[in-house]
């Protein structure tokens, strides 16, 4: 789920983000047979392998990693952490996704909540487990030439926040969500295919309407929609403790670095895990292999 955490965020306000946070301190998250039907059906799909998990630790974190194509990872991370780590993390979303009443309630009654600091405020106040993609919409509808690159542009404000609360940042990778579809078309090309003059004509796609916001056309396994069955690894970097920064603001210089190290951790285990993974292409068995050509 993309999150937007920049100094340019506009802050909501009223009764209506009272309300949001009300709903989300209540809301238990996946669980129970929900959870259990989920993990199964990733663990027959995308055989997920966690590394370095030992790194994570006891006390509430934020989990910062990098975005994949469409926000799938969304779907694998949650219920991953919840069986095997035992841990109910939330994934922090963008706030559009909370323009639909009907969509909203069901990612809050899930887990998932609005990327608003004063959200984010009151979680870390009752020790949640967080979770945010920095990169947002930009990571989510990347090109297939960014593949596992982070795209945070100028973006510090979940390092203020975790600093703000004490909080420790936990850097993670992931490979093979982004696999999950090829691109038919690039979100650049699209305004100039016959599709797009189509959507344009529909009013769906305007002139102004920024490329590098559009998703690319995507073409799942066997050129169908379906996602290609890729195996997931997800490794966690060295936690990052803020703890001596709580109640404080770190300097710029000092967010600076901050970021950097925690982007340097994501791209370190992002570099072993796609190593990890040709080590373990033999364990593929053949209806894997031909369901993700």
């Amino acid at each position: 789920m993309p999150i937007k955490f920049d100094s340019d965020h506009e802050p909501l306000a009223g009764p209506r983000l009272q309300e949001h946070i009300d709903a989300a301190l209540q809301s238990k998250g996946l669980s129970g047979r929900e959870l259990d039907a989920w993990y199964f059906a990733i663990r027959a799909l995308f055989k997920p392998m966690l590394l370095h998990s030992d790194r994570v630790p006891e006390q509430p974190c934020l989990f910062v990693g990098n975005h994949s194509l469409f926000a799938l990872d969304g779907l694998v991370i949650g219920p991953l952490l919840a069986r095997q780590l035992g841990r109910a993390v939330r994934p922090m979303g963008d706030k559009f996704l909370w323009s639909n009443k009907t969509l909203g309630d069901a990612l809050l009654q899930r887990g998932a909540v609005m990327g608003h600091p004063e959200v984010c405020d009151a979680l870390m106040e009752n020790g949640e487990d967080l979770l945010v993609f920095p990169g947002g919409a930009h990571e989510a509808v990347k090109p297939a030439s960014a593949m596992y690159e982070l795209q945070w542009k100028e973006r510090y404000g979940f390092v203020r926040l975790a600093a703000r609360h004490g909080y420790t940042i936990m850097p993670f990778g992931i490979v093979g969500p982004d696999e999950f579809y090829d691109h038919w078309i690039e979100s650049d090309e699209l305004p100039e295919t016959p599709l797009g003059h189509l959507l344009q004509r529909m009013g769906l796609l305007r002139p102004d309407t920024r490329s590098d916001m559009l998703p690319p056309i995507p073409r799942g396994s066997l050129g169908t929609l379906l996602p290609r069955p890729q195996r997931c690894f997800m490794g966690f970097g060295q936690p990052v403790d803020l703890s001596h920064y709580a109640g404080k603001t770190p300097t710029k210089a000092q967010q600076r670095k901050i970021r950097n190290e925690v982007a340097n951790e994501i791209e370190l285990q992002l570099a072993e895990l796609l190593r990890v993974r040709e080590q373990n292409r033999r364990d593929d068995g053949l209806l894997r292999r031909l369901l993700t050509l």
